[in-house]
């Protein structure tokens, strides 16, 4: 389980997440919406130690992770598809997964299991991932993150800009991880998208948690969209 406690942290003198509290637990989808500029990727950059706490503490499974660098984050097993990929293009596929696989030392195995959940990636090992179309990008980036056979995973908008094919295969693979008992956050603008997978929506705005309700709930209450999300 990842638990946020109380996290305060920005950019430079700028605040943006003012002692925010959030729970991921296993085998569920929890969604983050809320308008732009409310904290969504900044609380997933906070996580992955990308920025420092000012206020709050993070939690995995019980054990502290608030002061690791980044670079170590991911070695415990939490996998981040950031927005925008962040693909080391110049570099082929198989060398891209091949860097996940190092994160937490795993082989053949997990890289097989890997590239059966995106059979395109396998024809395209020796590709540059500068030459792969967008929805293949968003494939090896999200590859990537599972070579670490993550417990929690972490997911900025996976579906933007891409065709109903491609959505419906990420779809597909966020379900499975699920089923697999892993935490995932996902940041999702489509609505459609967030009713039909998550099981809860944590709503941010201007930094600051606000109402966590099930799915459930959010079906019944559409005007908790309007009042958080519309504009």
């Amino acid at each position: 389980m990842l638990r946020l406690n109380g996290i305060s942290t920005g950019y430079g003198p700028v605040q943006v997440l003012y002692e925010l509290d959030l729970e991921a637990k296993p085998g569920e989808v929890l969604c983050l919406l809320g308008r732009n500029g409310a904290g969504k990727t900044t609380t997933m950059k906070a996580i992955m130690g990308l920025l420092p706490l000012s206020t709050g503490r993070i939690h995995l499974d019980g054990a502290d992770i608030t002061d690791l660098p980044g670079h170590e984050v991911p070695q415990l097993g939490i996998g981040y598809v950031p927005q925008g990929r962040r693909l080391f293009t110049e570099l082929t596929v198989a060398e891209n997964i091949e860097i996940g696989l190092m994160t937490r030392r795993k082989g053949r195995e997990t890289r097989e299991k890997v590239l059966d959940m995106f059979p395109r990636l396998r024809e395209r090992l020796s590709q540059r991932a500068e030459t792969l179309s967008g929805g293949e990008q968003q494939m090896l980036a999200t590859a990537r993150a599972l070579c670490l056979e993550p417990s929690v995973l972490l997911l900025d908008e996976p579906t933007e800009g891409l065709q109903p094919s491609m959505i419906q295969l990420i779809r597909e693979t966020v379900e499975t991880m699920r089923s697999q008992g892993v935490a995932i956050i996902l940041v999702e603008q489509r609505i459609e998208a967030v009713l039909s997978i998550a099981d809860r929506v944590a709503f941010l705005e201007n930094g600051r948690g606000r109402e966590v309700v099930d799915v459930t709930t959010l079906k019944a209450q559409p005007e908790l969209l309007q009042k958080y999300v519309g504009v």
